[in-house]
């Protein structure tokens, strides 16, 4: 229902007088378009960035590249998925932007049960230094124990960090660069386990092990595992974007040690980065161009700036000034609100387009709120068509990302975990990565996941698997899940 409800609503845009210009409005209409036009990619586009990922991504995979590749295909020694004997107590972590999760995990099999807390990392922890940070994280872990009585009891604990990490090990993991607005000094180069161990010492209250560092992707794919053993690719569409998937062992050469396991491993991509040395340019518009410039890391995670949550209000706001700048859009009457970067909210997107198009209400209360008075049905028509252009870009981008992974895992039928507020809450995201998803990956099947809490409930199952294996290794540090 939401894809016909989706062409229905772009069936609205074809023509000039579907916003609310009279048919002798070509010319204004014409002038719409060329600003627009360059948001506009044809499936050649797609299919060209599918080719140019999958040789990234081969670059990202072999020693002797790895070093100028920007898809980084980093190990995550993560070699199994739960088998259903794992149970037990397990603490879980999430970071992965401005909140953080403390999660406390009860496994009998299938049978899962959760109890979390969310925490606020203020910005002047995101921008200070990394002892802050972990100590500010260590602090949350007490006051989570202390509230469920868990006191005085040994909890293993995993830990989703959502950032580009290299791994030595399970529980190895280096953050290479920070991403989502985090700069925190002396963490970078560091292992993030050791740091988060160091701020528990410092407490010397706690006594909780981190067992396993994991990307938010391999816990989007370790919960939809958990009931669909055809899981084998985890992808992000939040406030960043990132994907993971489980390749052939041979193939990873960036693997350290040769411990005995299953002759996969997953892989953290890290496919944000794509796009970092100027291969995706010939899609690059002016308003993706404004969003790197005036972002904390310019010229870095190129792909992710097209497609997620943190950037897309961003570029909707700049495409909707351009068109008032030329007097296309609100008699050409701007706002404070509207002139200030950050300002136009990505989840005015997904509200915007969901909306009832024969009232806008929610469209011109959202205007309202930016001080933009007098909005007309027109303003709402073409601001709507705006956000669909960005987020079907967005979307098909996307598809075009899992398209690759596809072609490159050969596997017939294979489940894909999502997870992330931008798949979540946006009305049409899942459908126009459906619908572009067979156009690029034919004879495939196929199909999107939702995965529940795969940050917390992914993190636990990662931990809890090793906890067993280790136990079965007699105690053997970093055997492989």
């Amino acid at each position: 229902m939401r894809l016909c409800k989706k062409r229905k609503q772009e069936d609205l845009l074809v023509q000039p007088q579907k916003v609310g210009w009279g048919s002798g409005s070509w010319s204004v209409w014409q002038r719409v378009e060329n600003i627009l036009k360059p948001l506009e990619l044809t499936d050649d586009d797609y299919r060209k960035v599918v080719q140019l990922m999958l040789e990234k991504m081969k670059e990202g995979l072999a020693r002797a590249s790895n070093d100028k590749a920007t898809i980084k295909m980093f190990p995550t020694y993560v070699r199994a998925v739960p088998d259903g004997t794992e149970s037990g107590d397990f603490l879980a972590l999430d970071l992965g932007g401005t909140n953080f999760r403390v999660l406390l995990i009860n496994l009998r099999g299938q049978e899962v049960k959760m109890e979390s807390k969310i925490f606020l990392i203020p910005q002047h922890i995101m921008l200070g230094t990394g002892v802050q940070l972990f100590d500010h994280i260590a602090d949350c872990i007490f006051r989570f124990i202390k509230e469920h009585n868990l006191m005085g009891k040994k909890l293993p604990l995993g830990f989703t960090f959502s950032f580009p990490c290299r791994q030595h090990g399970l529980a190895h993991a280096t953050l290479t660069t920070w991403t989502k607005g985090f700069k925190c000094e002396g963490v970078e180069g560091h292992d993030i386990v050791a740091l988060l161990h160091e701020a528990v010492a410092r407490r010397g209250d706690l006594d909780v092990e981190c067992l396993a560092v994991i990307n938010d992707t391999v816990g989007a794919l370790m919960s939809c595992a958990h009931s669909d053993r055809q899981c084998a690719i985890g992808i992000i569409l939040g406030t960043g974007s990132n994907a993971c998937y489980i390749e052939e062992l041979k193939n990873v050469e960036m693997a350290e040690g040769n411990e005995p396991g299953p002759p996969e491993m997953l892989i953290n991509t890290e496919w944000g980065a794509f796009g970092d040395d100027g291969c995706l340019d010939f899609i690059t518009t002016e308003f993706d161009r404004q969003v790197d410039k005036h972002s904390i890391n310019a010229g870095r995670q190129r792909y992710e700036k097209f497609i997620s949550g943190m950037y897309m209000g961003e570029i909707v706001r700049l495409a909707l000034e351009k068109l008032r700048k030329n007097g296309l859009l609100f008699s050409g009457e701007g706002s404070y609100h509207m002139a200030t970067r950050g300002r136009f909210y990505t989840k005015y997107v997904s509200e915007i387009e969901g909306d009832d198009v024969d009232s806008f209400k929610t469209t011109k209360q959202i205007f309202e709120e930016l001080e933009i008075i007098n909005v007309s049905e027109q303003d709402c028509r073409l601001a709507r068509h705006v956000c669909s252009l960005v987020s079907r870009r967005a979307a098909f981008l996307s598809s075009a990302g899992v398209a690759c992974l596809l072609q490159k895992m050969k596997r017939k039928d294979v489940t894909v975990g999502v997870d992330g507020s931008l798949y979540r809450f946006h009305p049409f995201f899942h459908d126009l990565m459906m619908e572009k998803i067979r156009v690029l990956a034919p004879g495939v099947r196929f199909k999107l996941m939702l995965s529940h809490d795969g940050s917390g409930k992914g993190a636990a199952l990662v931990a809890a698997v090793a906890n067993r294996i280790r136990k079965e290794h007699g105690e053997k540090e970093d055997t492989p899940v």
